[in-house]
């Protein structure tokens, strides 16, 4: 692993000014605090809300007794979605492992685990649509050595694979239960209203294998007419074609030598789903299967609300959606909650440890303390030192294997633009 990008181009003066500080001024904050002052704010307005939301809301809306039954609920059914849920990361992992791995040198189990944990916290902790997963995952990626070009075409196919399960269940499920296809209800601003914009968002993106060049002069003239930020706008939507083309190649490459790793999509969605299945057994009874897919697909597009923590808006949008579909409010709100403590505590508090680890191995990494054997890994890398093929610490090198070649995917050899500022301006996340 790195603890700098390989390239030293787009450095600020400032930081280079940092490297060069005497020990009497030193660079970096002093303190964990001072170090981790976004983390730790972002952890307490979560404690806020998660106060907010179990002890003064219970007393506003008069759902005391409801939470209260909380306690009651069946483990044997609870401790089932605590299973479901940590098969769904291991599906998540498989995904990860498989899209930055080549064939005969795999990308290891232990980065590959520390990486997609540490990303999923990231996605919770901070509710910006994945965008701080993403950041947090780019950054270790980079630091592990990966150009940028190669870390921007892995996400976007890392992403195609991902929400393209997303925006399939969400167009099957919707059309599903509208036309009468699966038993449930069928209010139309959760089933067809949904499944016509998954719709739109698959065939959009599926256009980009042909169209990238036309759209992207297109956005380009209009920048070119526009002033301002409207402008600024457009130059970066200009450069989303041909990101979207790279990754999708790079996906439907995949799929079509049959990677193994494809199905981790699948299993990511598909038992996160059988938790929340799993919670409802534990109060009641569950909903009818597409009714649960869709009230767990509308509820989770809440995540797209930046709350503090991401508490909030994905347990009212999926109690929402459910009582829309006529579920009983009561059992819901138990589900939900019961879904929420699984799915959101059993990854995050993992994450934040494997994220910590991250952060030791890369400063160890910068620090020189590596022994002999890593270090001399890392030397036959044709990027340097930077860009190990190991993981910067021996026993995990022992354990896991290498770090994927920084060639190894022809299909994602065009640069996608992109993603490169998002590449660039991640490399400092962990700073």
């Amino acid at each position: 692993m790195a603890g700098a990008p390989a390239s030293q181009a787009n450095v600020p003066a400032a930081t280079q000014a940092d490297a060069s500080a005497t020990p009497e001024q030193p660079a970096r904050r002093s303190g964990f605090l001072g170090r981790h002052r976004r983390a730790a704010a972002t952890a307490l307005g979560a404690v806020l809300v998660t106060g907010f939301v179990y002890y003064v809301v219970p007393q506003i809306a008069g759902l005391g007794p409801t939470l209260r039954r909380l306690r009651g609920g069946d483990l044997w059914w609870l401790g089932l979605g605590v299973l479901l849920e940590a098969v769904s990361y291991y599906g998540q992992i498989l995904l990860f492992r498989g899209v930055f791995s080549r064939p005969g040198r795999p990308m290891g189990w232990r980065l590959s685990y520390e990486i997609t944990l540490a990303g999923g916290a990231a996605t919770k902790i901070l509710a910006t649509a994945g965008a701080g997963g993403i950041a947090l995952t780019v950054w270790a990626l980079r630091a592990c050595g990966l150009p940028a070009a190669e870390v921007a075409s892995g996400m976007v196919c890392y992403e195609i694979l991902t929400y393209g399960v997303y925006m399939a269940a969400l167009a099957i499920g919707g059309f599903g239960l509208w036309f009468g296809l699966f038993p449930g209800p069928a209010p139309l601003g959760l089933t067809l209203v949904p499944a016509v914009f998954a719709t739109a968002v698959i065939l959009i993106v599926c256009s980009m294998l042909f169209a990238d060049e036309p759209v992207e002069r297109f956005l380009l003239r209009r920048a070119d007419a526009s002033h301002g930020r409207v402008q600024s706008w457009l130059r970066r939507a200009a450069a989303l074609p041909r990101s979207l083309q790279s990754g999708l190649r790079a996906a439907i490459a995949m799929v079509r030598r049959r990677d193994p790793s494809v199905l981790g999509a699948i299993i990511g969605w598909a038992f996160d789903i059988g938790a929340l299945w799993a919670s409802f057994q534990a109060f009641g009874h569950a909903p009818p299967a597409a009714v649960l897919v869709m009230g767990y697909y509308v509820g989770t597009l809440a995540n797209t609300l930046p709350l503090p923590g991401g508490i909030g808006g994905v347990e009212g949008g999926m109690i929402g959606s459910f009582l829309a579909f006529g579920v009983n409010g009561s059992l819901a709100v138990l589900a939900v909650l019961a879904y929420r403590t699984i799915s959101y505590w059993l990854p995050t508090v993992p994450g934040v440890i494997a994220y910590i680890r991250l952060r030791h191995q890369i400063r160890a990494h910068a620090d020189g303390a590596l022994t002999a054997g890593a270090r001399a890994g890392m030397d036959a890398h044709p990027n340097g030192a930077l860009a190990s093929q190991k993981p910067v610490d021996a026993t995990i090198a022992a354990a896991d294997g290498s770090l994927p070649d920084v060639s190894h995917r022809q299909a994602c050899a065009a640069e996608p633009s992109s993603l490169m500022r998002a590449v660039s301006s991640a490399d400092d996340v962990g700073q």
